[in-house]
């Protein structure tokens, strides 16, 4: 797939809305440099194509009821195409697995999970995960603390 040619006013607004999606268009035009008719139609653009994909609100785990995140390999049993897509395809209706990555390394699968606490990972696991076909070991990483989490996508320089 081809990368969509961006221009330095684009790349502007990327960032700024990235680093705050309620910005109004009156004041991202502003901060850009332009009125808000082309300022708009530039964000529609940007949509259109794909390049945002969506806008969502980024909630304090913590705060509600999340405690722990964890990081965790998936071994399948067989590397057939079936068995990935199958895999992928029953892994997409539990909502504790909010980010999974098909991977190389140690590992077929990079699953990102979150529980409200240890005994709740641990049903996770035995309940769910473990029982799910093609799955033959997970290693898991449990992270202790967090020092940097962007959800900003740095662009490339023209």
């Amino acid at each position: 797939m081809a990368s969509i040619k961006l221009d330095p006013t684009d790349k502007k607004i990327l960032k700024i809305l990235q680093e705050d999606a309620k910005i109004t268009n009156a004041q991202l035009s502003k901060e850009i440099g332009l009125s808000p008719a082309p300022t708009l139609e530039r964000v529609k653009k940007l949509e259109t194509s794909g390049i945002i994909k969506s806008y969502h609100a980024k909630l304090d785990n913590d705060k509600i009821g999340l405690g722990v995140t964890t990081y965790i390999t998936v071994h399948l049993d067989s590397h057939k195409k079936n068995d990935l897509f199958g895999f992928v395809e029953s892994i997409k209706s539990i909502d504790e697995i909010i980010e999974c990555h098909h991977v190389t390394g140690n590992g077929d699968f990079l699953l990102k999970v979150v529980a409200k606490d240890i005994s709740s990972y641990q049903k996770f696991i035995l309940e769910k995960l473990s029982s799910l076909d093609g799955v033959a070991n997970t290693q898991t990483m449990v992270v202790l603390a967090t020092y940097k989490e962007s959800h900003s996508i740095p662009l490339p320089q023209v």
